[in-house]
Order: structure tokens, then C-alpha cells, then sequence
């Protein structure tokens, strides 16, 4: 089906008649008139009834492929731009694989502050291990904890900390540090295996040669920190207060626990600039919101 000729149908429609239509697109009136008959004989329907007045009108099989024409010409079109975009190594779109914390606490209120050089940004909430998955369904960038895979372009985001919630009146509501050792010594409510944070605090215990007994295992850190607040126990995780808690930081034998936060997205994307561009954005925020003790040590050293 040649798109030129549906965009003469949809001109021929908006302009009331064949005549107008040629006029507006520079085609000689007869030219038109047969295209649109050879449209007709290769969709097998008429396009076209005439009214009073010999005035041209579409026909109920026309005003049912109507919207089919303006929809194919749209998307041609916005083919056309996307294309354009594509080839300048500009985009429109950049479409984020997360974490729900990274989500809840990074993302979208960076989104909310709003800057004039942003793409759109779209997310995809899940927790992945790896990249790779999430690429090859389509994200464009994937922000996960953990060391980079060197088949991948990537960029440090922050290193933000892990906090051990506790309720008010709790002893140790007014301190802002905890040790692994004095931490395990309390009922946690800790995440699953799958979570970089709860990866994190086994590393950080295994290299203090220290075990502990877990009392309760969430899938939802905002869970975690409700069982906190009803003094069930203690919650484990790093995403921003909830419920009234306070966070201690919590210190191991290499200092304070922080996961490093770092995005990955294919070598040859077309957009590596702007995604680039968007982290360190990102990074800046971070910055902003947390303090500078969570930007990336190479970050760190830079500034």
C-alpha cells in the first residue's frame, strides 16, 4: 500500500473534494483522481459516494478506513522523526530499568524537579542481578548495584547508604551510627537474597566473621520499615524514612555501608551521549538530596 497515495485520500477528505485537495498538494486534479481509483481497485472497497449536488462523500466502507489511513500516515510520519532523531544521535525516550527503591527515592523525584535537557524517562520497576535481560527486552539504560559487566558501556551513579531503622523511644533513637556486630545482636527485618542491600550487609557480616539469625525476610523494604515501626524489629534497608523511623548508618569493617548505584546500557547505543549526560545528572541530584559522601569515589576525587 503506497503511502503517498493515503495521504492524498486523507488531504482529499480534509479538503472537502478533489479539487481542493489537488490544489493544496500540487497534483494535477486528474493524476489524483485516477490514484485514488487505483486505491480503491487494490483495497477492493469504493472510497467515495456522491451527494447532492454531485458533492463527494465517503462511503461507510470509506468512513470505516479513514482512521486506518490517518493512523498509518501518523506512524509513517513519526517513523520518519524518530528516524531523524536516531541518525543525529538524539532521543526522545529513554526508558529505565530499576529497582522500586531507585524508583521511588532517585528517579522520580528527580523527574519531578524537571530540566530542559531531559528526554521523556519512562521505568520499568524490578530488581535486576543483571543487564542483560532488561536490554534485550528493550530498556535503554539499567540501574543496578553490584560490579559492572564490561560488556556493556556503564557509569557510576552514587553510593548510597544502608540504614538500620528504628522507632521513636528506641535506645537508639538519637545515635546516627550502628556496628554490624551491635546490629545483629537485635531482631532485623532484612530483605531477600535478590536485593543488593541484603547482599550487602551478608558481605559485610562474612568479612567480620560474624553469623546472625534473621527474623523476619521481606520482599518489600517499605514493609520492612512498617514491622519497624511497630517495634517488631529492626528494619534493614536504604531507601529514604518512613513512618517516623530514624536511620543509623551502619558501619562494617571496610566503614559505613553503602551500596554503589552504577547504569548499564549497550556499547553502541545511539544515544551514549545523552545517557551519559543523564547520569551525571542523575549524580548531581544525588548529590543534592543525600550530601556528598554518596558520590562515587572517582566522582569524589574529581571534585
Amino acid at each position: 500500500m503506497d503511502l503517498r497515495v493515503l495521504r492524498y485520500l486523507v488531504a482529499v477528505v480534509d479538503c472537502g473534494s478533489v479539487t481542493q485537495a489537488a490544489a493544496h498538494l500540487r497534483v494535477a486534479q486528474p493524476s489524483l483522481s485516477r490514484q485514488l481509483r487505483a486505491l480503491e481497485r487494490n483495497l477492493g472497497i469504493e472510497l467515495f459516494r456522491h451527494g447532492p449536488g454531485n458533492r463527494l462523500l465517503l462511503s461507510a466502507a470509506g468512513e470505516r478506513f479513514i482512521p486506518i489511513a490517518r493512523d498509518l500516515v501518523l506512524r509513517a510520519d513519526q517513523a520518519a522523526l524518530a528516524a531523524g532523531s536516531i541518525a543525529a544521535g538524539q532521543v526522545q525516550r529513554i526508558t529505565i530499568a530499576a529497582p522500586a527503591v531507585t524508583i521511588s527515592d532517585v528517579i522520580a523525584p528527580y523527574v519531578a524537579r524537571g530540566h530542559p535537557l531531559d528526554p521523556l524517562i519512562d521505568v520499568w520497576e524490578e530488581t535486576p542481578q543483571s543487564a542483560d535481560d532488561a536490554l534485550q527486552r528493550g530498556a535503554d539504560v539499567v540501574i543496578l548495584s553490584g560490579v559492572p559487566s564490561q560488556d556493556h558501556a556503564w557509569q557510576a551513579i552514587a553510593r548510597l547508604p544502608l540504614f538500620a531503622y528504628v522507632p521513636a523511644g528506641h535506645r537508639w533513637h538519637n545515635d546516627q551510627v550502628v556496628t554490624v556486630g551491635e546490629l545483629v545482636k537485635e531482631p532485623l527485618a532484612v530483605l531477600t537474597r535478590h536485593h543488593g542491600t541484603r547482599r550487602l550487609l551478608d558481605q559485610a557480616l562474612a568479612d567480620a566473621g560474624i553469623t546472625y539469625d534473621v527474623k523476619l525476610e521481606c520482599e518489600s523494604p517499605q514493609m520492612a520499615q512498617a514491622l519497624a515501626a511497630v517495634g517488631t524489629a529492626i528494619a534493614v534497608v536504604s531507601d529514604d524514612a518512613r513512618f517516623g523511623l530514624h536511620g543509623l548508618l551502619i558501619e562494617g569493617p571496610g566503614g559505613i555501608l553503602r551500596i554503589p548505584l552504577h547504569a548499564e546500557w549497550h556499547r553502541d547505543h545511539f544515544a551514549t551521549e545523552t545517557i551519559r549526560a543523564l547520569m551525571r545528572r542523575l549524580t548531581d541530584f544525588c548529590e543534592e538530596r543525600y550530601g556528598s559522601q554518596v558520590l562515587p569515589i572517582a566522582a569524589k576525587a574529581a571534585r
